[in-house]
């Protein structure tokens, strides 16, 4: 639908989203060592880290020698294992161009719990969609969308750069590019069913972003921003810059979403 570039959100209440960079630090370490070994290993990591709604939910059970974690850690463990290097990318892309903006309106170790939280809502809604599959569910999609949801609760007026339909940049607000992705979702949930992707994580991860981001967001970070507040904040982008500077999938194999 479209790839997110980059916004003009900068930082109010952190200096730098260390929690953000280091999810993706950590989601490319996994996938490094999860799948650039042998296929064995990669299939045995998949069975005992991923989400798997029979094993979770008791109507299957798990070979001894595949038990990596206890079986409800999956609701987390899942969300840091890729199938390739476009399901890896995509996800860390979304997570590079937003997370820093939703960590700013939250603090580092509320992000964080926020980050962890959406990932376990995505599994939740899987599971409680297919709760006999016993496919692994792997990918940070549902903690993605949790964000993805956040920033739009936030930010809807942000300008935003993207790639639409992977060829066309366009600069537009934050609400337009956001919510057609996430309409996209529970469109796709309701119509197209549990295919290779799994539509009800993403959905799972956007209803409990949604509930969560009251939580965890700070008390002086105001929702749905007006347009003068999304404005101020990249005019002030603009002036400062030259300051600052001077100064110093499932796949059908494995359930991938």
């Amino acid at each position: 639908m479209f790839i997110p570039l980059y916004d003009t959100n900068r930082l109010h209440h952190i200096r730098f989203a260390y929690v953000t960079i280091g999810l993706i630090a950590l989601n490319i370490v996994v996938y490094c060592v999860t799948t650039l070994g042998s296929e064995d290993f990669s299939n045995a990591a998949m069975l005992g880290l991923g989400f798997i709604p029979s094993v979770v939910y008791h109507y299957a059970e798990l070979a001894p020698q595949f038990i990596v974690v206890p079986e409800r850690w999956s609701y987390l463990t899942y969300s840091f294992l890729h199938l390739d290097v476009l399901h890896l990318g995509g996800n860390m892309l979304f997570l590079w161009v937003f997370g820093d903006n939703v960590e700013d309106a939250m603090g580092h170790l509320r992000f964080l719990a926020f980050y962890l939280l959406s990932a376990a809502a995505g599994a939740l809604m899987h599971g409680l969609v297919a709760p006999e599959s016993q496919a692994p569910l792997i990918g940070a999609s549902g903690a993605v969308a949790g964000v993805v949801t956040a920033y739009l609760m936030l930010y809807p007026r942000n300008k935003v750069w993207i790639l639409a339909f992977a060829r066309i940049p366009l600069r537009v607000p934050a609400a337009w590019a956001l919510a057609a992705w996430i309409g996209l979702q529970f469109v796709m949930f309701l119509w197209a069913g549990e295919d290779q992707i799994s539509w009800a994580c993403h959905v799972g991860g956007i209803l409990g972003g949604a509930v969560l981001l009251l939580l965890f967001k700070r008390r002086d970070v105001p929702l749905f921003a007006p347009a003068e507040v999304a404005d101020a904040a990249a005019e002030d982008d603009v002036t400062l810059a030259p300051v600052a500077v001077s100064e110093d999938k499932p796949a059908a194999r494995w359930g991938r979403q």
